[in-house]
């Protein structure tokens, strides 16, 4: 399936291919367009993190926390990614430590003049490390303050 966003990737739009091949779609092909695309006439992918799509921001949640809303995905290493992708992406009230360090690299890579493919072919090595320490400390940690206030709301 075609998925489809807007040019020039950074946290979200980089996290989202990643939780999309690795969950939903292995052969998924990305198309990065310019930011004054019509999205609403695009009716040959599904789009995503681009403004008034199902698959966008909602409140506090980034495309990321989206994407795993529709499609169920409860495991507990996602959910403590999509806090730190949430919180990279967006100002979040309740920050997760690690998510300085992802924006920087994001701001980083795209600093680097490659194309938003070729992002996504390097960074999602970074997103892999990522998944791996948040399966270890999802194990054993308390709740954080975010998934604490998210029940309450």
């Amino acid at each position: 399936m075609k998925w489809i966003t807007r040019e020039k990737i950074k946290v979200d739009r980089v996290a989202c291919p990643w939780l999309i091949r690795q969950f939903i779609d292995p052969q998924a092909e990305f198309l990065f367009l310019p930011h004054d695309t019509d999205w609403s006439k695009i009716d040959d992918g599904m789009v995503f993190d681009v403004p008034s799509c199902e698959l966008g921001h909602h409140g506090q949640d980034v495309s990321f926390n989206s994407i795993l809303k529709k499609y169920r995905l409860n495991d507990p290493a996602l959910i403590l990614l999509g806090e730190i992708v949430r919180a990279a992406d967006s100002h979040s009230r309740y920050p997760h430590p690690a998510s300085e360090g992802l924006r920087w690299i994001a701001h980083g890579f795209s600093k680097l003049g490659l194309s938003d493919n070729e992002i996504l072919k390097r960074e999602f090595v970074v997103y892999d490390a990522l998944y791996h320490q948040c399966k270890e400390r999802s194990r054993s940690a308390p709740p954080s303050l975010f998934e604490i206030a998210s029940q309450m709301r």
